[in-house]
């Protein structure tokens, strides 16, 4: 997936543990170790406000897109 969970760099930035921002957060640990470990396939707008607003980031600082070069071929004629 070329999208990249980056919440591992920024709990380290921050010296703050899984469960803490869990607590934070309001979200199940193992709901944020899916996230963490990349395996989501989705996540709530809401979800990633209270985790921006725990961690004082911006979504581009969780998220970041790797293009795979999959979709760098056009399919249009």
């Amino acid at each position: 997936m070329p999208i990249n969970v980056r919440l591992d760099v920024l709990l380290a930035e921050r010296k703050m543990r899984l469960n803490e921002l869990a607590e934070r957060v309001g979200i199940t640990v193992p709901n944020l170790s899916v996230l963490k470990t990349g395996k989501a396939k989705a996540i709530k707008f809401s979800t990633l406000e209270a985790i921006c607003q725990a961690l004082n980031c911006e979504p581009g600082d969780l998220l970041h897109f790797e293009p795979d070069g999959r979709d760098s071929e056009s399919s249009d004629g």
